[in-house]
């Protein structure tokens, strides 16, 4: 049986007053790609900021490692789970700069890096396309190499648990595929990644598990493969996907629903 990294139980929360999410009972095992998907408002994000600890549920728990995510202090957290948000500050600062923050919670008081740190921090970047411009200032960097270069202080920080919230924004054609291969070979790897995406059939292609959310519910969890023999993506969304075989994968083609 594969292991379970993190999981809700009966999870709940509320922005003031108003519920987003309604007892949630999820499972994320090791090694395994998780695709969070649903229509806007359905509490994607929320979800990530829940299983990162930056929100308190009104009730139920996230459990981690068979402890109460909320009774693990915070950089012992960091050390277990990474969060790529959606939207983040652009500081002022070179590119590697950044990335070496990512190194943070593993350090002591004086966040002087070793040799091992510096070296996990240019592996990180190489992974992911963004060595070229390390010396350069955020700003002056384009979205798309912006992006890349927070997916290299995610990879920097090491954690065995990745969270990213469209990790794919910005990005052209090849780097949005080149990134989602990445997070494929870090679940091959072992490392736990739930990701929310916009882009259905890419999410579909590459995931081994789909948690579609609707109006705060879990409105189905499954493999790829059975929630479109299910069809209920086509109901939540309201449009027609569709499945066919090119060049010996399958893949999946989102339509207007007719």
């Amino acid at each position: 049986m594969t292991p379970i990294a993190l999981q809700t139980r009966d999870l709940s929360f509320s922005y003031h007053g108003t519920p987003v999410l309604h007892d949630l009972n999820l499972t994320f095992e090791k090694g395994r790609l998780t695709a969070v998907l649903g229509p806007n408002g359905s509490g994607k994000t929320t979800l990530l900021r829940l299983l990162n600890g930056l929100l308190v549920p009104d009730s139920g728990s996230v459990i981690l490692g068979g402890k109460t995510l909320c009774d693990i202090p915070r950089k012992e957290r960091a050390q277990q789970i990474a969060f790529l948000p959606q939207d983040r500050p652009i500081p002022d600062i070179p590119a590697e700069m950044l990335v070496r923050h990512g190194r943070f919670p593993h350090l002591g008081l004086s966040r002087k890096l070793t040799a091992s740190d510096r070296h996990i921090v240019e592996t990180a970047m190489a992974r992911t396309g963004a060595l070229n411009y390390a010396d350069r200032p955020l700003p002056s960097l384009s979205g798309g190499e912006r992006q890349r270069v927070y997916l290299a202080m995610l990879l920097a920080q090491d954690t065995d648990i990745l969270l990213l919230d469209e990790p794919t924004t910005y990005l052209d054609a090849r780097h949005k595929f080149e990134t989602i291969d990445l997070l494929r070979q870090l679940a091959d790897s072992g490392k736990t990644v739930i990701t929310v995406l916009h882009d259905l059939p890419l999410a579909l292609s590459a995931a081994d598990h789909v948690i579609l959310l609707e109006n705060g519910t879990c409105a189905a969890a499954g493999t790829p493969q059975a929630l479109y023999a299910d069809g209920v993506l086509n109901r939540v969304f309201g449009i027609r996907i569709d499945q066919a075989e090119l060049n010996g994968r399958t893949v999946f083609i989102e339509q207007p629903h007719r």
